[in-house]
């Protein structure tokens, strides 16, 4: 009887744009979200910039891409590109 345990809490997936590539494996990602202003209730647009390691060098400055998290794999690079869903404009 093997049943699947889940091993600790579920991994965060995000979608954002790629705005820096100039690392080695390593891509800085912008996620926009949309959050209300604690005190007036205008809907404000926030910016979070995430490092994520990218095994093939294969995202560029434009791309949309789908990042998880993952364990600390620096300093400042707790996420992992997963795919590429849009490639940006050349």
């Amino acid at each position: 009887m093997s049943e699947l345990v889940q091993q600790g809490p579920r991994k965060v997936q995000k979608i954002g744009r790629v705005v820096s590539d100039k690392m080695e494996k390593t891509v800085v990602v912008a996620v926009d979200y949309l959050k209300p202003h604690p005190l007036y209730r205008k809907i404000i647009r926030k910016t979070s910039k995430f490092h994520a390691h990218d095994e093939e060098n294969a995202c560029k400055v434009g791309d949309l891409v789908r990042i998880e998290e993952t364990r600390p794999l620096s300093r400042t690079k707790r996420w992992r590109v997963i795919e590429i869903m849009q490639r940006g404009e050349e």
